[in-house]
């Protein structure tokens, strides 16, 4: 053990190495530390950190419905078991199992949960999986999987098709991204079929049964869904065990390294616990799985480039209804180079296929033809419209890193490029551009509209629902918040009385610095005016706003 006075004698820079140590085993963690919680921040990040808040739904803000957290093991609330649900918690299953007692405490503790401490969340996995659970009982019988393999669903995410967890598993199945496209399930910047309820349950049965396979145990294969089977496989040959209680029980053989997580160990327990549940619903008291009013959905195949939100516009169904059918698609158009399938009101399939093949549902509809300027850059256009690089030249069949003015380019369009839900600031933004009464100018800046009204920018920013100044388009409203006579002033003149406004053209060698400095005016206002950062570089022919008295 290292003394007291040994640590004191540690060094800042000893101390911070182990803190980052820490962070890269924390960043390494496998899919068995997943949980079924509420989406992260950013759940692939590698684009969120490049692009603006359209990128991931991955992207933040784009909402899961609450699957709580149980602990492990979940806390006991003291109150006795019922002789109903005594008799729930004895229902003999159709796969055999041997279990001891003190596994037997761990299925009556997560059965107790359920239907005591957790039963609201247990209900609402059920209110949720109406529309959902047929079609995966049939998708894993028509396999040959064993009826009660279904509810694993609950135990991964409560069927919750917008669940992330913070290792980045995703969907009702939870899959993690590799294992996801390696059976099938797409995912980039347009799409992520690990959400699509439907084909992530086709997926989840033929991974299942491959786990099947390799181990000849259904509680190994569930265990091994959870931990990965390399990590089950070694487990089993260094323990010799032949069963996954067998090896829970030989857990503390193995290096600290090599066992199995607690989440892991509890993960059989949690499913039949859920199962013995799902068997005695009436008994336990539950309200039943309502199936009858969930309409029944048709898969349709759609061509790349389809308008989502026209599609729902036309078939009369509110974006957020027709989104809860298809939580798989992260913008409102489908990814431009293949076909996607969208699910739609079985009842409305014939006007749905009658719309996909009119002009209104046409590749790129709703987008705009980008004309470029002289220093533009991929960079620079992306940045501006939100819209990755990678995806603009895929959009557009290009390669090149070169630009010419005067090339078009087509880029979405602000209703196309949204993310499938809009964050409480997309509905601010929505909101403002009704109540707004002043029309941006080209030119404008946040900065010269605060001069004008006396509203602070950060004021303006919050009430528009504006992340940064940046996303001031001309043409749109802007709501300006109890200033309505400085509004109407505003409107015909964005800057106060006796300031002279100079447009000036950035000559060569020239930095903001030297332009502020020959004016007489602050840096930093030359770079707000402009709506510019302290990273920002200047061209020659760049054409600066500078205000002077």
């Amino acid at each position: 053990m290292q003394k007291k006075s040994d640590i004191h004698k540690m060094t800042f820079r000893q101390i911070l190495l182990l803190c980052l140590a820490c962070m890269l085993l924390a960043a390494c963690t496998p899919k068995s530390s997943k949980s079924t919680a509420t989406l992260p921040v950013t759940p692939a990040p590698n684009e969120a950190a490049v692009i603006s808040e359209l990128i991931e739904l991955e992207v933040t803000g784009e909402p899961a419905d609450e699957v709580v957290d149980v602990q492990v093991p979940p806390a006991d609330d003291a109150e006795p078991l019922s002789s109903e649900e005594l008799e729930a918690l004895e229902t003999r299953l159709n796969i055999n199992i041997e279990m001891d007692e003190s596994d037997r405490k761990v299925v009556e503790q997560y059965f107790k949960y359920f239907t005591h401490r957790g039963r609201k969340t247990f209900q609402r996995y059920l209110s949720r999986c109406g529309g959902l659970l047929p079609h995966a009982t049939e998708i894993f019988k028509q396999k040959g999987l064993p009826e009660e393999i279904v509810y694993l669903a609950f135990v991964e995410s409560g069927f919750n098709a917008k669940a992330y967890s913070r290792a980045g598993a995703a969907g009702v199945w939870q899959f993690m991204p590799y294992t996801g496209r390696k059976y099938g399930l797409k995912q980039d910047w347009w799409i992520d079929e690990r959400r699509d309820p439907y084909k992530s349950a086709e997926s989840a049965a033929t991974y299942l049964l491959k786990l099947y396979d390799d181990f000849g145990d259904w509680y190994l294969a569930i265990a091994a869904y959870n931990a990965g089977e390399g990590k089950i496989g070694r487990a089993m040959k260094k323990t010799g065990a032949e069963s996954f209680f067998e090896l829970t029980q030989k857990n503390h053989k193995l290096s600290r390294r090599a066992r199995l997580r607690k989440e892991t160990k509890h993960y059989v327990p949690k499913f039949l616990a859920i199962v013995k549940i799902m068997r005695n619903l009436e008994k336990l008291g539950f309200d039943p799985i309502d199936t009858e009013s969930c309409e029944p959905v048709k898969a349709i195949q759609v061509k790349g480039g389809t308008d989502l939100l026209a599609l729902a516009n036309d078939l009369k169904i509110k974006w957020k209804t027709f989104y809860n059918m298809n939580p798989a698609f992260r913008r409102q158009v489908t990814p431009p180079d293949y076909e996607t399938t969208v699910y739609v009101p079985a009842s409305k399939a014939s006007k749905a296929m009658a719309f996909l093949k009119s002009d209104k549902s046409r590749p790129y509809a709703g987008w705009i033809a980008y004309k470029v300027r002289s220093g533009d850059s991929w960079y620079r256009i992306g940045r501006k419209h939100g819209v990755p690089v990678a995806v603009l030249k895929k959009i557009n069949n290009r390669r090149s890193n070169l630009l010419k003015p005067g090339q078009r380019l087509m880029i979405p369009g602000s209703n196309s490029t949204q993310v499938a839900w809009r964050s409480p600031r997309a509905k601010t933004r929505a909101i403002a551009q009704k109540r707004g009464k002043y029309i941006v100018k080209k030119g404008d800046t946040l900065y010269d509209i605060s001069r004008a009204t006396g509203v602070s920018v950060k004021t303006l920013l919050s009430a528009n629902g504006l992340r940064s100044a940046k996303q001031l388009r001309a043409g749109s409203k802007l709501y300006i918040p109890n200033k309505s006579k400085k509004t109407t002033i505003a409107q015909k003149t964005s800057k106060k009385k006796g300031t002279k406004t100079v447009a000036y053209q950035v000559r060569r060698g020239e930095s903001v610095w030297t332009i502020a400095k020959k004016f007489g005016v602050s840096y930093k206002d030359v770079l707000r005016w402009n709506q510019l950062s302290k990273r920002s570089v200047l061209r020659p022919g760049d054409n600066l706003k500078i205000y002077t008295n």
